[in-house]
């Protein structure tokens, strides 16, 4: 077998069990119709099976369980279903891509993509092992290029581009430097413990974005989009706090609890005649200014 179709059958019994905890009879009879469907051999023993629940842990840190008192097979995500998710988007587009050689015609690819990322690697191993990283850092603002000494503590990802959210050990404060802007990336010898106190999920669960405003609270946002843009905004979520007020032939009304930052009103912009911000006053005020600036450029 292939390396290829044992990767493919990883990724088809991970989705089999996200949909619904399966036994392993039903797992086999869906490896083999789908075997049938793809022209692969999907077909395993269930000491192969075991082996496979080994691996999905090793390379996807998916961790599959049995339930002895109802004999099936269920993930356990322990609560990273959206990094899980995430890794088996890109397995599934890399493997789209790595079967459609000599298809360049059918395939388009975006001609821009974000710079830094061969610093990812680097950056995880740092912050798993828990090791200061010293770079180069250049601001769109300032013409110069700093030099950081910094404690990694997570990465975060928006809008296709990646940051590092790390302690600046000049002066203490936590910061977000983009991969973008960071070169010569060193990792030290030098170890550092993560701050006790730190949550950083909870600490950026109202961002949108990577802005975390210091001393602000997040406000209470009611949405207006009509009824085609409003299809958009059902299928990927401005933010994880979205919900659904009113939705029909005339408009998708949503909420959300955000912190309004710079970010958060530039994605506004960007829906133009298509949203209207219902509340609170102050963001429809800011809106009000900011569309009169553009205004005047023409």
């Amino acid at each position: 077998m292939s390396k290829r179709e044992t990767f493919l059958r990883y990724s088809l019994i991970i989705k089999k069990l996200k949909r619904i905890p399966s036994t392993f009879n039903e797992i086999s009879n869906y490896l083999t119709r789908e075997s049938e469907l793809q022209s692969y051999n999907y077909n395993i023993s269930l000491r192969t099976f075991q082996r496979d629940l080994e691996e999905v842990r090793s390379l996807f840190n998916i961790d599959i369980k049995y339930n002895f008192s109802t004999k099936v097979y269920y993930i356990d995500d322990g609560g990273q279903s959206n990094i899980n998710d995430r890794m088996l988007e890109a397995f599934d587009i890399f493997n789209a891509l790595n079967i459609s050689e000599g298809l360049s015609s059918h395939i388009y690819l975006e001609k821009r993509s974000p710079q830094g990322t061969e610093s990812l690697y680097g950056l995880i191993h740092a912050i798993k092992n828990r090791l200061q990283i010293k770079f180069s850092y250049h601001k769109f603002w300032e013409d110069e290029i700093s030099e950081r000494n910094a404690e990694p503590y997570a990465l975060k990802e928006f809008k296709n581009r990646w940051y590092v959210l790390s302690k600046d050990c000049k002066d203490g404060y936590i910061k977000t430097f983009a991969l973008d802007r960071l070169t010569n990336l060193e990792i030290s010898n030098n170890r550092f413990e993560f701050p006790a106190a730190l949550n950083i999920e909870e600490d950026y669960r109202y961002c949108f974005g990577i802005i975390n405003p210091i001393d602000e609270e997040p406000q209470e946002i009611i949405l207006s989009f009509n009824s085609f843009q409003g299809k958009y905004i059902k299928t990927l979520p401005l933010h994880e706090t979205q919900q659904v007020l009113i939705d029909n032939e005339e408009e998708l009304r949503i909420k959300l609890k955000i912190f309004i930052t710079e970010d958060f009103i530039m994605e506004l912009l960007s829906y133009a005649d298509k949203m209207k911000v219902v509340s609170p006053l102050s963001l429809i005020n800011e809106l009000k200014i900011a569309y009169g600036k553009a205004l005047k450029q023409y």
